[in-house]
């Protein structure tokens, strides 16, 4: 089922202003209301970022996280890709020569 996005934009900023109003009200980080509000918002965001790729091919450069406590072993894999790039940096010396077009030798640099 395709949503149109200008739809689940207005329903997003709803859930925004929802979410704003339980926060202003809350009394604390196990308020009900403030948990409802947050799983709403994180739903409507959700529906407008699907919208939005279904009919542009767009996505927001936006992450919801999950509040699930088994999830938390989780957390560093979303890091582990990075370390990829610090080992393909290793494979290059800026200190090595290399020959030049001409013949002769030249630096890297």
């Amino acid at each position: 089922m395709n949503t149109d996005p200008r739809s689940a934009l207005a329903a997003l900023i709803a859930a925004l202003e929802r979410h704003y109003e339980a926060a202003a009200a809350s009394r604390g980080d196990d308020d009900p209301a403030l948990d409802s509000a947050t799983e709403r918002l994180a739903t409507a965001f959700d529906t407008y970022d699907d919208a939005l790729f279904d009919a542009y091919d767009v996505a927001t450069p936006l992450i919801v996280f999950d509040d699930d406590d088994e999830d938390d072993d989780d957390d560093d894999d979303d890091f582990d890709d990075l370390d990829d790039f610090d080992d393909d940096e290793d494979d290059y010396d800026d200190d090595d020569d290399y020959e030049s077009d001409d013949g002769e030798e030249a630096s890297a640099r």
